[in-house]
């Protein structure tokens, strides 16, 4: 299926979630056409800054309802373009929204689950933990700013939900990796989803192919953000990271 055209959507509402995450409810008739159930899906949106090229920022849809998506955005104590634009958005404001890009949701077929991530993952986090059955067992590991930041996620009851309270990032990512190898290890296929800041997500990466032997058919792994650099330089680090890894 082709890719639809960007199209500029109209803020709908705003929504604060915890003191660092703000939802903006997107809708209007540009959304006309949008695909359904599209909870999860990336999508790209411009955001005002200096100079004529608009700002691109990559972001999931939380949640797909007829005629509106919500978008949750991490307020940041040092605003970039994104959470500024989040943090003073009103209803009526516009902007131009791409994609949406492909859903990456856990591999269903397996005896166990675990996802992780930080902030910026838990709105797909959140969505994949809405749609396991009824009867997975796992993990979900999030790593949040403040205890405030805390949220009730609905999932299935016998997935334990642990959070990581950590008001400044680990230059070396070793947060996630270092709580997630604490973790009882059930017997059985895992299937493994995960997302964070680069550091964090290569040695991830490492711990769940080289240590755990998760087999690529279950196990998905993303960077969604790279500390000190902007979204272009982030995907260039991704893009050779790939390749040196041979993914």
């Amino acid at each position: 299926m082709a890719r639809p055209e960007p199209r500029t959507l109209e803020v709908l509402r705003t929504t604060p979630i915890t003191p660092h995450m703000q939802r903006i409810t997107l809708g209007g008739a540009g959304l006309a056409g949008f695909p359904d159930d599209q909870a999860s899906a990336y999508i790209k949106l411009a955001f005002p800054a200096e100079g004529d090229r608009p700002m691109t920022r990559t972001y999931t849809v939380r949640h797909h309802r007829a005629g509106e998506i919500d978008v949750d955005f991490v307020l940041h104590d040092t605003a970039g373009p994104a959470s500024t634009w989040a943090a003073t958005a009103r209803p009526g404001d516009r902007i131009r929204v791409g994609g949406p890009g492909p859903r990456k949701l856990i591999q269903p077929d397996a005896d166990w689950f675990l996802l992780a991530g930080d902030m910026t993952a838990l709105p797909a986090i959140s969505v994949n933990l809405e749609l396991l059955p009824d009867d997975a067992r796992g993990y979900a590991v999030i790593e949040v700013i403040d205890e405030s930041d805390i949220q009730s996620l609905a999932r299935p009851e016998h997935v334990d939900v642990q959070w990581i309270i950590n008001p400044e990032p680990d230059p070396t990512g070793g947060t996630l990796v270092d709580h997630i190898r604490q973790l009882h290890w059930p017997d059985g296929q895992p299937a493994v989803w995960a997302a964070c800041e680069f550091s964090g997500m290569r040695k991830l990466r490492h711990y769940f192919k080289q240590e755990r032997n998760v087999p690529k058919t279950h196990l998905y792994i993303s960077s969604y953000w790279k500390m000190g650099s902007s979204e272009d330089q982030h995907k260039l680090a991704k893009r050779a990271d790939a390749e040196k890894d041979g993914a």
